[in-house]
């Protein structure tokens, strides 16, 4: 008995899927079918609003770029876990609520040791900018004085 009550649960979701992939694919065919066919010179050429394209879309982003969106997804994916929190807040109770401080507080403190660390340093750091500043500046006086 427990087989078949699995059985009809699960039907209607493989019913739903093939109805959605044959519409997927009775779009995608009719498109194909019932589009234009062209090739012409400029249909290959990436469209850019009317503006000549010079040299390649390619970027190099630095390192740091893709440290500071991985720290952004998981700091995301917490704040999910702090509003899946609130939403059960009741039933939680007083352990639920010290339990999202411990959270938090671990947030709190990874956050203070990726920022000791410098990973949230977006541009050059004032201290060298500073100090290169100060270097110039006697470096033109030197050049003054001579």
């Amino acid at each position: 008995m427990e087989g078949s009550n699995e059985n009809t649960v699960l039907w209607p979701v493989l019913v739903y899927g093939a109805i959605v992939f044959s519409l997927i694919g009775a779009m995608l065919g009719l498109s194909y079918v019932l589009g234009q066919h062209h090739k012409e010179r400029a249909t290959q050429e990436p469209y850019e609003g009317g503006i000549l394209s010079s040299g390649s879309a390619r970027l190099r982003f630095s390192s740091q770029f893709y440290l500071i969106a991985m720290l952004f997804v998981i700091f995301d994916v917490e704040t999910i876990f702090i509003f899946s929190w609130a939403i059960a807040f009741r039933e939680l109770g007083w352990i639920g609520y010290f339990g999202v401080l411990v959270f938090i507080a671990l947030l709190i403190l990874v956050l203070i040791y990726e920022w000791r660390n410098g990973a949230l340093d977006f541009g050059p750091d004032g201290k060298k900018i500073l100090k290169a500043y100060k270097k110039k500046i006697l470096k033109d006086e030197l050049i003054s004085r001579q």
